[in-house]
This record gives C-alpha cells, structure tokens and sequence, in this order.
C-alpha cells in the first residue's frame, strides 16, 4: 500500500490474535473468507496471500494456496536452505532475495545454490534482487506457467 502497486480495496489485512502461522497451515477459515470476498469483487484469475511471519517451519496449507512462493533473503545466512524447513522443501518456488548483499553480510551463493538444489530435491529456486528487478521477470513466469497448467487457459 505504501508504494501503490494495489489499491486499497484489493487487500485485506487477516489478524489472527495468535500464533500467525496457524491460520497459514493449521486453521486456514481466517483467511477464506477474505479471499472469497476479492474473488467475489474482482473477478481475480489470481490472488496471493502473504505471511508475514519468520517461522521457517510455516508453510501454506495445500488447501489455502494452489501455489506456493517461499521467499529468504541471504541476510539470514547462507545456512538458510538447508536448515530445510517445509516452506523451502515443499514450495513450489524458492526465491533468495537481496542477493545483492550477499558479499556484505557474508552469504556465499554458491553454497546456498548447493543447499537449494539438495534440499529442494532439484525443484525451483530464483535468485532474486527484487527491489532492483533482478529475477522479477523468471518469478512471474514460474507463476504463470503453473497458473496455466493449473487452470488449462493461455495468459494473456
């Protein structure tokens, strides 16, 4: 919101009053209904839900989200991938952001390259420098691609 890439009538804030990463696995009822409303309102082909949360354990429900974005940056050190919590084993995209920063905070990519191939078993990961676009474009094709196999139509 404070950069504007969506209005403010396409989000919607869930606040659990607890452990926020039981309404991403656990109890998903929270978020459904939020969800259903911007379905309902936008006609949307695509809706993500972010979590906020630093549990590496967390990971979205299979029922709460058709496809699964797992972002670290390599602040958290090159040991991040292969502490092999469910959202860098089971999502469907690993992106390891800020790579930038890389040198500053010594994380070693090629180690984290390692770690991701291993860990992931050979699935998907992105090196990333968002705020700078690096990488943006191969994410949002990863996205595409599983949303067109998913739902059988051609994105235009």
């Amino acid at each position: 919101m404070k950069h504007g890439f969506l209005p403010e009538e396409r989000i919607r804030v869930v606040e659990t009053g607890g452990c926020p990463h039981a309404a991403i696995c656990e109890d998903i009822s929270i978020n459904l209904g939020p969800l259903e409303e911007l379905s309902n309102l936008f006609k949307a082909d695509i809706l993500l839900c972010e979590y906020g949360g630093d549990n590496l354990a967390a990971n979205f429900s299979m029922e709460l989200a058709d496809y699964i974005i797992y972002i670290i940056d390599v602040s958290g050190g090159d040991k991040i991938p292969r502490k092999c919590g469910t959202g860098i084993t089971q999502a469907d995209l690993l992106v390891i952001n800020k790579t930038d920063l890389a040198q500053a905070v010594c994380s070693d990519l090629s180690v984290m390259e390692r770690d991701a191939l291993r860990m992931r078993n050979g699935g998907p990961f992105v090196f990333a420098q968002v705020k700078h676009g690096v990488g943006v474009e191969e994410i949002v094709n990863n996205v595409l691609q599983a949303w067109e196999v998913a739902t059988g139509k051609k994105w235009h």
